[in-house]
């Protein structure tokens, strides 16, 4: 589950509130062991999310850098390469 979790700062376009939130879906899910919850967790569940999502939205607007933002597409195909490299 977490080779989901992607780096989110310092990328031009910046990241989105959507891609936060799929990121801290993947982190609670990895954390907790559950891919979705029982109806007896969920709502632990959904406020673990909400409060992750909180959380790195408010870190992502707190960190400062000097280095020039990352092109997502350029990465993108750096990955697909090292994918390749690797998988044949």
């Amino acid at each position: 589950m977490c080779r989901n979790i992607r780096t989110l700062y310092n990328f031009d376009p910046p990241v989105t509130g959507d891609e936060i939130h799929a990121a801290s879906l993947q982190f609670v899910r990895k954390v907790s062991g559950f891919t979705k919850p029982s109806q007896a967790n969920q709502e632990a569940f959904d406020r673990a999310v909400h409060d992750v999502t909180h959380v790195v939205h408010h870190l992502m607007e707190s960190l400062v850098t000097n280095a020039p933002p990352r092109d997502r597409a350029a990465e993108a195909a750096k990955a697909r390469a090292r994918a390749a490299k690797r998988f044949g």
